[in-house]
């Protein structure tokens, strides 16, 4: 089952809402296996026949693999992004400030500038749709380009400025 029609006539899956709301429900009780099982990055794509916003297949990070087959989560989620081609994501941030150790969930719109004009235009319009799914989002980040994500110190910014001290365990 499909949701609403939006201005670009694209729709957001289900399945699309239902990984949001899991990754912003944080369940203190929550199992071992279950917080493996939590999402720490994921991509979303408009399906073939541009439709509908779905999950982009195998482009995930679980808290499972922290540690494991993931060492730094933010670089691994950099390099699932398609160098030519539009995606929104979600990242589950886990930064300190000089006070607090915090977790925020970011929306990115990844837009890079080799991406079809096309392609860009649908995604853009598109937008809105996935963004008022998401309700609640602190943090919303528009990325062109590799070199305005390469550096953590332009998520640190995104998250709290100057306060963030550390990002993903590493100092900033």
């Amino acid at each position: 089952i499909l949701l609403s029609l939006q201005a670009s006539g694209v729709k957001v899956t289900d399945e699309v809402i239902a990984v949001f709301n899991d990754m912003k429900v944080r369940k203190a009780q929550a199992n071992e296996d279950e917080k493996r099982k939590r999402k720490k990055a994921i991509l979303f794509c408009l399906s073939k026949d541009l439709k509908n916003i779905v999950l982009d297949d195998g482009k995930e990070i679980l808290q499972g693999d922290l540690g494991n087959t993931v060492q730094d989560p933010y670089q691994h989620f950099v390099k699932m992004l398609p160098p030519d081609d539009c995606r929104y994501a979600l990242y589950d941030a886990t930064y300190e400030t000089k006070e607090t150790k915090k977790e925020d969930l970011v929306f990115i719109f990844w837009a890079p500038d080799s991406a079809p004009l096309k392609s860009k235009m649908i995604y853009a319009s598109s937008k809105d749709a996935i963004k008022r799914k998401f309700e609640g989002i602190k943090h919303e980040w528009q990325v062109n380009g590799l070199e305005d994500l390469k550096d953590r110190h332009t998520l640190a910014e995104k998250l709290g400025g100057s306060s963030v001290v550390s990002l993903e365990g590493a100092p900033i």
